[in-house]
């Protein structure tokens, strides 16, 4: 996985978390689950980025 791509992914989870606190604090259901859609797309995105990494890793170790 690529530092951008991982920069980004926590980035996006961090700013999602923010929104979450925001929600809770401020009472706006609606900006709370913003927040959730946005961490969880981020943990999302870094799982597929993971998988991409170990199957690079795998073609590597059968040469």
């Amino acid at each position: 996985m690529g530092f951008f791509d991982k920069f980004k992914n926590k980035a996006q989870k961090a700013k999602g978390r923010q929104k979450e606190a925001a929600g809770r604090k401020s009472g706006d259901p609606y900006l709370e689950a913003e927040g959730t859609k946005d961490r969880l797309a981020g943990g999302a995105k870094q799982v597929g980025e993971q998988a991409k990494d170990a199957v690079k890793e795998a073609r590597k170790s059968q040469r």
